[in-house]
């Protein structure tokens, strides 16, 4: 499935920071390391210099994948025609008939990792729910069934700069 190339303004921001801090730091410390590493002699039996140069080639990785998706990815801001329906970047609270409430923000699928409180915009659950306003049913198709929430609240946090 493909991943949706979309992003919020504070999502984006923090991959900057993580690509900037990737290649300022990150990089700059191991190459140094490696560098001492190789100095020592006999790269074959050294330790610091294989796992340092399998680092490097990790960040390295990391800083091309970032660099390549930052140029696909579209932010999203809020506008204020959105307010009263779920749109990306909206954060939601529903409810199911057993009284379970969930609150989650929809957010690009770039977004979700360490963060149990945000779900990707590609998923069953944002897909049920875009478009919808407070009362609306929603319907996810989840392995064990459908299951019904409706929706109880609406809300859009307004950031400057993240």
């Amino acid at each position: 499935m493909a991943r949706t190339a979309l992003i919020t303004r504070r999502g984006y921001l923090k991959l900057q920071n993580e690509l900037d801090h990737l290649w300022r730091v990150e990089r700059r410390e191991t190459t140094e390391k490696v560098a001492w590493a190789a100095s020592l002699g006999d790269r074959s039996e050294n330790a610091d210099y294989k796992y340092n140069k399998q680092k490097l080639r990790q960040i390295d990785k990391r800083i091309r994948f970032l660099r390549k998706r930052l140029e696909e990815l579209k932010i999203v801001d809020y506008a204020p025609a959105q307010e009263g329906k779920v749109f990306f970047g909206a954060t939601v609270t529903i409810e199911n008939t057993e009284g379970q409430e969930r609150t989650f923000s929809i957010v690009g699928p770039d977004e979700i990792y360490d963060d149990k409180s945000v779900i990707s915009i590609d998923s069953p659950m944002a897909r049920a729910a875009l478009g919808k306003q407070v009362d609306d049913d929603i319907r996810v198709p989840t392995p064990t069934g459908v299951k019904e929430w409706w929706i109880t609240d609406i809300c859009y946090q307004l950031t400057k700069g993240a």
